[in-house]
């Protein structure tokens, strides 16, 4: 979940050097010399440091022409890929093993992959998620990370909006997947089948993405044939439950919105049934599911 020493030492080559150019182009704290002297300033005083560099993005440009520090090319490249930053308030949602996920609850949501640096985000912050923080997302070697400037909200979140950003959250998932690299782009999107599997997951999910459901199966007749044999899944299960409980076993089941249409002893001997009785063209809405002992 952290940057790899020798990624991390390279950050704080460039990072800080970079924040010391900005207080010398712009005078925000007076008395800094040198870089080690930045480096002792306070957290506070750094982020003052580090909220004009964003406001001010173009210094990057001067910054890379001038090269005060005669990085070399790489580094500059780097540095240059910041200009990809996002800056924002984000709740860090979830700690994997290889990253922690900070969540944008924006519109559309959107879920980020994100390195830390010298101590892990649990280390930082603690283990009790999720966590709001107004933070700084970098892009770095292809990765995320943040820049070692973050400020916690000590708010704590009920039941209802927990559960608001666990929906926020998949919804991310589904539209996008976890964000690993900057600069993202919408475009980078999920297949409209992986966004209508996850809208039909759950009877909440069902309700909530209603309309976004609907879209989607009148914009193409295949999502329309996923639709049912989802809905069939789903249907299949609670069937399933009851056909056990009053005593069939090891039967074929078919069916076609949300109703049971015909059942046989064996696979064959339902496709033969379904011949005989299926509608024209609603061949492949039918959702065939055995009934197993």
């Amino acid at each position: 979940m952290k940057l790899p020493e020798e990624d991390l030492e390279l950050f704080y080559k460039l990072h800080p050097a970079l924040l010391f150019y900005v207080n010398q182009q712009l005078k925000i704290i007076c008395k800094v010399s040198t870089v080690d002297e930045f480096m002792r300033l306070s957290l506070k005083e750094k982020v003052k440091i580090r909220n004009a560099l964003y406001d001010h993005i173009e210094l990057i440009d001067s910054f890379l022409k001038e090269n005060p520090f005669s990085f070399s090319p790489d580094e500059l490249t780097l540095v240059h890929s910041w200009k990809d930053f996002v800056r924002g308030t984000f709740y860090i949602f979830k700690y994997l093993k290889k990253y922690a996920v900070f969540l944008d609850t924006g519109t559309p949501p959107k879920a980020c992959g994100v390195l830390a640096l010298t101590d892990t985000f649990d280390e930082i912050l603690g283990s009790h998620l999720p966590i709001m923080v107004e933070a700084v997302l970098l892009p770095f070697k292809g990765q995320i990370i943040y820049d070692g400037m973050m400020s916690p909200y000590s708010i704590a979140f009920g039941a209802g909006i927990r559960r608001d950003l666990n929906d926020a959250y998949q919804e991310a998932k589904s539209r996008f997947g976890i964000i690993t690299s900057l600069p993202f782009s919408t475009e980078q999107k999920q297949s409209d089948a992986d966004r209508l599997r996850f809208y039909l997951k759950s009877e909440r999910n069902r309700e909530i993405y209603r309309e976004e459901i609907v879209e989607l199966v009148n914009s193409d007749p295949s999502l329309l044939m996923l639709y049912h044999q989802e809905m069939g899944k789903i249907n299949a299960r609670s069937y399933g439950k009851h056909l056990r409980g009053i005593g069939f076993t090891d039967v074929w089941f078919a069916i076609l919105e949300g109703t049971i249409i015909a059942g046989g002893k064996t696979k064959d001997e339902l496709e033969r049934i379904l011949q005989e009785i299926l509608p024209i063209g609603k061949e492949s809405f039918v959702y065939i599911f055995h009934l197993r002992g």
